[in-house]
């Protein structure tokens, strides 16, 4: 019995340990270089949609996330409106606001550096943030994975753009489908419940049954109904339970 109280607090103590600082950063590391790679698609996605070198850059530097910028160049790419393509990556972008009102509390970074990390409140810069079982090791990890992800993420963006305009038409190679495909290898993993594949499934759904009778950029508006339509359906369910 003695063996067994002394196994289970040696047990308790390993799990209460604080995960060490070198473990957090080569996570992180981990997710900012693999993720910051895909900025190529981009690069090579946004030229290939009309846009410039400075243009496609800029997107990066001042809008990076990743999903919003596809959905722009994307809808762009299909002969839509400017303001509704800007307008769906927009609703798009909104997501993380409220990934920064977790974030605001988990962090807790003094008010000067408060703009600078909103910046980098981005779906993977919150993922490795809330997986630290410490307030440091939160900071750590949104720090690092930030950081590594922007840099990454905006050098790999200008050397996709200079290569689509070096090899011109983008769609005789096949690249045009570069953007959706990385978007959708980075969406997959993320949907672990049933709820989210629901929503995933209908938005998927929604878009494509849409796409040849509205202008390009709306049916990403209309996907985005397939959230609050399965919160509805999942929330009758419950009452009848």
């Amino acid at each position: 019995m003695a063996c067994a109280d002394e196994a289970s607090r040696a047990r308790t103590d390993h799990a209460d340990a604080p995960k060490p600082d070198r473990a957090v950063v080569r996570d992180s590391l981990g997710v900012g270089v693999a993720v910051g790679l895909s900025g190529f698609a981009f690069g090579v996605t946004s030229v290939g949609a009309g846009l410039d070198l400075l243009q496609t850059c800029a997107l990066s530097l001042l809008v990076f996330t990743g999903a919003s910028q596809f959905a722009l160049v994307g809808a762009l790419a299909a002969g839509g409106n400017p303001f509704t393509a800007a307008a769906g990556a927009f609703f798009l972008g909104t997501r993380n606001a409220f990934y920064g009102l977790r974030l605001s509390q988990l962090l807790a970074l003094p008010r000067a550096v408060r703009p600078f990390g909103a910046h980098w409140v981005i779906d993977e810069t919150t993922a490795v943030a809330l997986a630290q079982p410490t307030r440091r090791a939160a900071r750590i990890g949104f720090t690092v994975t930030g950081l590594t992800l922007y840099v990454l993420w905006n050098l790999t963006t200008l050397v996709g753009a200079l290569g689509a305009e070096a090899i011109g038409d983008t769609d005789a190679w096949g690249l045009d489908a570069a953007g959706p495909a990385v978007f959708l290898a980075l969406l997959a993993p993320m949907l672990r419940s049933t709820t989210e594949r629901a929503v995933a499934g209908l938005a998927v759904v929604l878009g494509l049954g849409f796409l040849p009778v509205l202008p390009a950029g709306v049916p990403v508006l209309v996907a985005a109904l397939a959230a609050p339509a399965v919160l509805w359906l999942r929330g009758r369910k419950e009452v009848r339970r």
